[in-house]
């Protein structure tokens, strides 16, 4: 296989129209399908940002994974399990931040593909506003694919999306026989 000698990955988008594509669903690979296609993208010199609203607070797979692949660039914006927290201001600032992030590079940055993985979570815990990020992923630069993840997407969201896919757990390790999260498989 010739090896890529030119990476433009802005480039490499500008050729089609720019998807935006939600994962969405109680089912696992959400996460990883959005990072199947970063590597995807990143086989074709296409350049990706993937911003993880949740994680954070701990080192994981992808995290390392990235250091050696070119063209993916991953950012952990948050501090982990929101869920499991009563007092949410801190994610709501790291959200807000976050979003300021995101919504710089959806308009105007240099990625072909920008990865936001669960920001259908933030949203759904009401950690940002819906409004103002349907606007910017409808307004999104030309040829930019965007790639929404996470449980229990908006319909403001799935209504504007051109490919959303909803992950159905039929039969997980945990409930069956209380496996924990296995390295390499969920982390």
């Amino acid at each position: 296989m010739p090896a890529l000698s030119v990476f433009d990955g802005r480039n490499a988008a500008m050729n089609s129209d720019g998807l935006l594509i939600v994962f969405t669903g109680n089912g696992k690979g959400k996460t990883t399908a959005a990072l199947g296609m970063a590597m995807r993208a990143a086989g074709h010199a296409m350049s990706v940002l993937v911003l993880q609203f949740i994680k954070g607070a701990w080192s994981y797979g992808e995290l390392a994974a990235a250091e050696l692949l070119r063209g993916i660039e991953i950012k952990p914006l948050g501090t982990g399990f929101t869920w499991k927290k009563e007092n949410l201001d801190e994610d709501r600032r790291l959200a807000a931040a976050g979003w300021e992030l995101a919504a710089a590079e959806i308009s105007g940055g240099d990625h072909a593909i920008v990865v936001l993985d669960e920001l259908n979570v933030v949203l759904s815990y009401g950690l940002l506003p819906i409004e103002p990020v349907v606007q910017a992923l409808r307004n999104r630069r030309p040829g930019l694919h965007v790639v929404v993840t996470g449980r229990n997407a908006p319909p403001e969201l799935t209504e504007i999306a051109d490919l959303v896919t909803e992950m159905r757990e039929v039969k997980h390790p945990f409930r069956t026989r209380g496996l924990k999260a296995q390295k390499g498989i969920e982390f």
